[in-house]
Parts: C-alpha cells; sequence; structure tokens
C-alpha cells in the first residue's frame, strides 16, 4: 500500500494487528515497519520530493508526537480503539467522496503546513496514523501521484524515527515488539518491491475506491467489536 501510493498501510495494517496484538504493541509495530518502508522508497524516488515541505510538516509534527503519545498511554484502550475506528471511516469516506479541483493553497503554505503537520504529528503518536492530515494537505497544494508518494516518505521517514525514539523512551519497545517487527520484515519487505511493480500497473482511480471501501469495513468491524 505504501510503496504503490506512499501512504495508508497504517490504516489498513494497525487496525488488523488489533485483532490479534494489544493496541500498545500494534502502534510501535507499525511505526519501525513505517521507517523500513519509508527509507527504501526515498532511496528509490529522492528525485520527487517537495523537500521544503516534508521539512516544515516534520517540525510542526514534533510538538505533536508527545500530546499523542500521552493518548496512547495514559486514555482508555477502549476509547481508542472506537476513536481510531471512526477516524479510519471519515478518513475513507472523504477520500471517496471529496472532489478535487484545479483550485489549491500557495505552495508551501505556513499556515496549513502547521495545521496538517501538528495534527499528523499527534495522530501518529496516539495511534502511529500521521497520513490522514497529511493527505489532505496533499490534496490542497495539487501534488501529483507521483510527488505526493515520494514527498511523504521524506516526512514518515524522520517523524517514524522520532516516534520510535518516543516509543523506545516510555519502554513500548520491548522485546515481544522487536520479535513481531523482525516476523513481519519477511513479508514487508518483498511486499515494497511489489508496491513499486503496481503502482506503474493499476489504475490508480479503480484501486483506490477498493481500497477505501475495504477500510470502511475494518473501521466498522474494528469499531464493533471494541463495543461488545
Amino acid at each position: 500500500m505504501r510503496s504503490t501510493f506512499g501512504f495508508g498501510e497504517s490504516l489498513i495494517a494497525v487496525p488488523l494487528f488489533l485483532l490479534f496484538l494489544p493496541l500498545e504493541v500494534a502502534v510501535p509495530l507499525s511505526v519501525m515497519l513505517s521507517i523500513v518502508i519509508a527509507l527504501v522508497i526515498v532511496i528509490q524516488d529522492h528525485s520527487k520530493i517537495h523537500f521544503q515541505s516534508a521539512k516544515w510538516l516534520v517540525l510542526y509534527a514534533l510538538p505533536g508526537i508527545p500530546l499523542g503519545l500521552l493518548i496512547l498511554i495514559y486514555c482508555n484502550e477502549t476509547f481508542v480503539k472506537i476513536a481510531l475506528g471512526l477516524l479510519i471511516i471519515l478518513y475513507a469516506l472523504y477520500s471517496l467522496f471529496n472532489k478535487k479541483t484545479k483550485t489549491g493553497i500557495q505552495q508551501n503554505n505556513k499556515f496549513w503546513l502547521f495545521i496538517c503537520g501538528f495534527l499528523s504529528g499527534i495522530f501518529g503518536g496516539a495511534y502511529g496514523l500521521n497520513g490522514p492530515p497529511l493527505v489532505v494537505y496533499g490534496n490542497l497544494s495539487n501534488w501529483t501521484a507521483k510527488h505526493f508518494r515520494a514527498t511523504l516518505q521524506a516526512y514518515f521517514l524522520p517523524a517514524s524515527l522520532i516516534g520510535a525514539i518516543g516509543y523506545y523512551a516510555k519502554g513500548l519497545i520491548t522485546t515481544e515488539v522487536n520479535h513481531y517487527f523482525l516476523l513481519s520484515l519477511t513479508t514487508a519487505i518483498p511486499a515494497i518491491f511489489l508496491g513499486r511493480y503496481l503502482n506503474h500497473k493499476l489504475n490508480d482511480h479503480s484501486f483506490f475506491k477498493y481500497v477505501y471501501w475495504s477500510l470502511i469495513g475494518i473501521g466498522l468491524i474494528l469499531v464493533l467489536n471494541t463495543l461488545k
């Protein structure tokens, strides 16, 4: 998912992890995988990156990450899971029905960089889901698909590294998390190159529709299972 479109893998991985793993394992695991995926894609697509936008998004995300960590550690797990499910559903609905126009914001608009960067830090710290605010900014900026995919990786790489350091400092990166991380690499690394291949073969518009409807289903399952 990330290698094909540049974002969205946490929206699929975290809810599925939560069906089998506790929240404090699933989120750090997703962030650690994000580091590996982003590093490979940055190496592949560095010439397509909007470095100024990526820089400011990362800087504005920094104050949001500690707030997200506090939500993860101290908030009720049931509340966090329901909020995560609703976030996924709302994000998917927005992506399905939002009609992108030719108008947008000025490149590197500091106000929107701050809003989207700060929210991405909060969502990333709490849920490992930095993507939705970044998608909003990319749409507002009218980035092309190639620039969108590459620029987001220049954000995800340092942001995920910072998030991982925070998780380690709070004792959330445990032997169990490292075990699942190493196990996940056996499928994640081949998937990065498969995604690169699919990027050149699939019809983006049709594929996105299937992905977003799947996300709505995953979000609903997560909410309903939590309410049982």
